[in-house]
């Protein structure tokens, strides 16, 4: 049984990484290869499997997560971080910390990826901690959360949007009815999850090499106009792409340019830039050391992409496995409300995958043909297909490894704090969608 089989390699490489210790990069790609022989994957093929889901993975992460560890490298040592933490010190008190990273994180996080706006953010937080001496989760995990909800309830984030064009929703409704949702359900888990006495025990340090270990005086910080306009650059480009896309459907050479901006890893190439000279010859840093952060950050980042390159490799064999047709099959025959399949399928297909844009793509295809005549809004379905797909991160998501790395955890406690937040996340997002159903809307 193809999920039996998800199960146990969970169960594998828990062992070869708590009791043999290895390193998450090789015991990622030992299971892997075991998993491809079991699911009858050619042994000739493998390889190349192997190499297909890295290269899809890396490739996808390796520019946005490498531009943005310098851009807060940078920023972090040249005082800019510490700057805006002061900021957000002084508007909402050392006891606001974790409500001043919600409501960063739902700003910022409404139209960046989770992986970009959690890379821009993270120096903020690690900065935070180190400030007001606090635990690192304590701080860094009402980000993490609140990002997650972003990214998975709302348009203009990729899963949302593929499964509106699927349902023909609007996308402007799908976007205020997610709010509706994914605003209270974040900020509650953000704020208790930290409190949960499973995750207070937990006292990660802050990864070496990912932050400035040094405390400014005033005078050695840069300003906070030139410090969040850095910060913020890449949003503003990001976030006028994405309205822009909503908005139009020309083709002008505009809108062309604005989307080229947009994307994240031109978006972060030009706020890599701007930080260099903002942070470096303009307040008299020589481009040696501004150059020296950059490299900083590449070493600290390199076994980090590796280990999410693994987990690309290890989701992409799960995939050639066949183990989404056999879902498909499985659920069929299934007799239940249109929005609780839709979560279902998604949810079990992101346990097994860990793709969520598998998972909302091949659970859309498959509630389709069973909304005739079913007065249930395109923008629910919407929403119960991307919350369902927020369930269950685990080892087969690479964003499990960028969180799991960042806040330096092994990898059972990882498991109990990510994968516990975002099953309830996704269960919460379904107790949203079914509410909003039943007044009507």
């Amino acid at each position: 049984m193809p999920l039996l089989v998800v199960g146990i390699s969970v169960l594998v490489l828990l062992l070869l990484m708590t009791r043999l210790k290895l390193n998450g990069f090789i015991a990622l790609l030992l299971v892997a290869v075991g998993v491809a022989v079991v699911q009858g994957i050619p042994v000739a093929t493998i390889p190349d499997v192997l190499s297909e889901g890295i290269g899809g993975q890396i490739g996808d992460t390796m520019l946005t997560i490498g531009l943005g560890a310098m851009v807060g490298r940078v920023m972090g040592d040249s005082g800019a971080a510490q700057r805006i933490a002061g900021r957000l010190l002084d508007a909402f008190g050392p006891r606001g910390v974790q409500l001043a990273m919600v409501v960063t994180s739902i700003l910022i996080g409404v139209t960046m990826f989770y992986e970009v706006a959690f890379i821009i953010i993270v120096p903020v937080a690690f900065t935070l901690v180190r400030v007001t001496r606090t635990n690192l989760l304590w701080v860094g995990l009402p980000m993490s959360i609140t990002l997650s909800t972003m990214h998975s309830f709302l348009p203009p984030h990729p899963g949302p949007v593929a499964v509106a064009s699927t349902f023909h929703a609007s996308v402007g409704h799908t976007l205020l009815y997610g709010l509706c949702i994914a605003v209270p359900a974040g900020a509650l888990i953000a704020l208790v999850w930290p409190r949960l006495p499973f995750v207070r025990k937990l006292d990660p340090s802050i990864p070496l090499g990912l932050v400035s270990e040094k405390e400014f005086d005033e005078h050695e910080m840069p300003g906070l106009g030139w410090s969040l306009s850095v910060a913020l650059f890449p949003v503003v480009l990001i976030a006028g792409a994405s309205i822009t896309d909503m908005a139009t459907d020309s083709e002008s050479p505009l809108v062309h340019t604005v989307a080229f901006l947009g994307s994240a890893p031109i978006a972060l190439l030009l706020t890599l830039s701007l930080a260099i000279w903002a942070f470096g010859p303009r307040i008299g840093r020589s481009l040696k050391e501004v150059t020296a952060s950059c490299s900083s950050a590449a070493q600290a980042m390199a076994m980090i992409l590796l280990v999410i390159g693994a987990g690309g490799a290890f989701k992409n064999v799960l995939v050639e496995g066949g183990i989404s047709d056999y879902i498909k099959d499985l659920t069929d025959s299934w007799s239940v409300s249109p929005i609780i399949l839709a979560w279902l399928i998604a949810a079990i297909l992101r346990l097994a995958l860990g793709s969520a844009t598998v998972a909302v793509v091949t659970a859309s295809g498959v509630v389709l043909p069973l909304l005739a005549g079913q007065p249930v809004s395109p923008e629910l379905m919407v929403l119960a297909v991307s919350c369902g797909s927020l369930a269950f991160s685990h080892v087969n998501d690479p964003g499990f490894w960028l969180f799991k790395e960042y806040f330096n955890l092994s990898l059972p406690d990882a498991i109990k704090v990510r994968t516990s937040y975002t099953t309830v996340l996704a269960i919460l997002g379904l107790g949203g969608v079914l509410a909003l159903n039943a007044v009507g809307i």
